[in-house]
């Protein structure tokens, strides 16, 4: 007797502009938006856009390979609240480096509840630069993060008070050299949108006020219009990778996009303190290589106010469906 064979579809064309859409709503460095996606068959193709890659502050890619590796979570998470169990390759093409993962719609499936609060809370995942208020991240919480994070294959700690003030420093010391950089000066105007009509970019109402003692350096986006006191004591957390290669940047995005999400599933908001590791000699003193961890993201966390949405390309700009598989 012939054994029965069961043949896995194809997502329909509707399923895969949802989950592609997904995909977008995904953070990345400056909002550049860095990828494009060609779906044929059971498969989408997750590619790195190069020309959207920041010079100055990210010229070996690590941080391009993140904001792409956090749409590609978001896809994976989109195919299995539709019912197919998503199957993930990294770097799957040697002669391709560009191709940073395919993923592809395994069979059908019932989604867990966790990926079905983590999925609703996609759209309601934005990056936060305004004041949080000083209430303290309760620990079940942060145990919920860390285990986000170690789902991934990432460690995500948080900073005890010497480690946070010392964090700081840094991110000041790296701030200042910035900021006295003419060619990042020029780097961070071209990515800060005043158009109304722009689909990319950080828009001038998401850039927050400065901190009225300069306590918390955030990146500054826009011109300061005005000041605001910030939390005294921020909660910071650092997001690290047993491994400092491409293959461990896409990991380490898969795992940021996943702490998010369960952030904002908790209220939490979140906005990146990156600067200190954007330059190698002070990202090493935020690494613990003697222990293999490599520092890919610092999290400033807390409860803060709504801010709005950035905005997004449209599908048509970095979606390809149809076509046979290369």
């Amino acid at each position: 007797m012939r054994a029965r064979t069961h043949t896995i579809t194809a997502p329909s064309v509707d399923v895969i502009a949802e989950c592609v859409h997904a995909a977008v709503q995904a953070p990345s460095i400056h909002n550049t938006q860095p990828w494009r996606f060609e779906a044929h068959g059971r498969d989408i193709d997750v590619y790195a856009d190069r020309s959207r890659q920041l010079s100055v502050l990210d010229p070996s890619g690590r941080q391009l390979l993140m904001s792409v590796g956090a749409a590609v979570f978001n896809l994976r998470l989109a195919l299995f609240v539709h019912g197919r169990m998503p199957v993930q390759r990294l770097l799957p093409d040697p002669a391709r480096p560009d191709l940073v993962a395919r993923v592809s719609a395994g069979p059908t499936t019932v989604a867990a509840s966790t990926a079905q609060i983590l999925a609703a809370a996609i759209p309601h995942r934005h990056t936060n630069r305004f004041p949080f208020q000083p209430a303290a991240i309760p620990w079940p919480v942060l145990d919920e993060l860390i285990g986000a994070a170690t789902a991934e294959g990432a460690t995500l700690n948080h900073a005890e008070p010497v480690v946070r003030d010392a964090i700081l420093a840094v991110t000041r010391t790296a701030d200042d050299r910035f900021r006295a950089r003419t060619d990042y000066q020029a780097e961070l105007a071209a990515w800060t949108s005043t158009a109304p009509d722009r689909r990319d970019g950080v828009p001038a109402d998401v850039c927050g006020p400065t901190d009225l003692a300069y306590r918390l350096p955030l990146r500054e986006f826009c011109p300061p219009v005005h000041q605001a006191t910030f939390e005294r004591h921020p909660a910071l957390m650092i997001l690290a990778t047993r491994g400092d290669t491409p293959y461990h940047w896409l990991r380490a995005g898969e795992a940021l996009q996943r702490v998010l999400l369960t952030a904002t599933a908790r209220r939490l908001d979140a906005s990146p303190l990156n600067q200190a590791l954007e330059i190698p000699g002070l990202r090493r003193l935020v690494t613990d290589q003697s222990a293999g961890r490599y520092a890919q993201t610092i999290l400033r966390m807390g409860y803060g106010g709504p801010v709005p949405a950035t905005p997004r390309r449209p599908l048509a700009e970095v979606l390809q469906t149809g076509g046979s598989p290369p």
